[in-house]
């Protein structure tokens, strides 16, 4: 069985409530994901917006995921200082933080990408890494990965 992503907080190809958007709270959904394929040692999620003007803009870049862990609570509470071996790992986004960025589109609807990889390692990088770094390291060790899109407009 593949590895599959979803939210409570919106079903795939629907709209992501403005709670998680920068007229809200601009908080980070609830997500879970299913049993991950064996030999999986960490999860990364990217979340990207490839409608933004110009270039696909990040969002949220989050590695090193714990295997035993099957989803991430809404309003994570994490940012990029951690260096815990043992911790979650944010990257930073198209704003150059380390944090989670809601829906944000400057006009029309826009489409959000929640990214889930299911990896056979551990990534050795530190937390503040841009998504393509993540990318670079995770060639030739993705097992498995799920996608769940939501849209937004303002």
């Amino acid at each position: 069985m593949s590895l599959q992503l979803t939210s409570d907080a919106f079903a795939n190809g629907q709209s992501i409530p403005a709670k998680y958007s920068c007229i809200g709270k601009n908080i980070s959904p609830a997500l879970a994901w299913t049993e991950p394929p064996a030999g999986t040692q960490s999860f990364a999620l990217i979340v990207d917006d490839p409608d933004a003007p110009g270039r696909t803009w990040v969002h949220w870049v989050l590695f090193n995921i714990p295997t035993d862990m099957r989803g991430l609570q809404e309003d994570l509470p994490i940012t990029g200082k951690n260096v815990d071996p043992s911790a979650i790992y944010v990257g930073n986004n198209s704003s150059s933080t380390a944090s989670y960025q809601g829906p944000c589109p400057p006009s029309g609807t826009h489409r959000y990408y929640f990214k889930l990889y299911a990896l056979d390692t551990i990534i050795n990088l530190l937390p503040g890494a841009t998504k393509d770094q993540l990318l670079k390291a995770m060639e030739d060790h993705i097992l498995a990965q799920a996608e769940l899109m939501g849209t937004f407009s303002k």
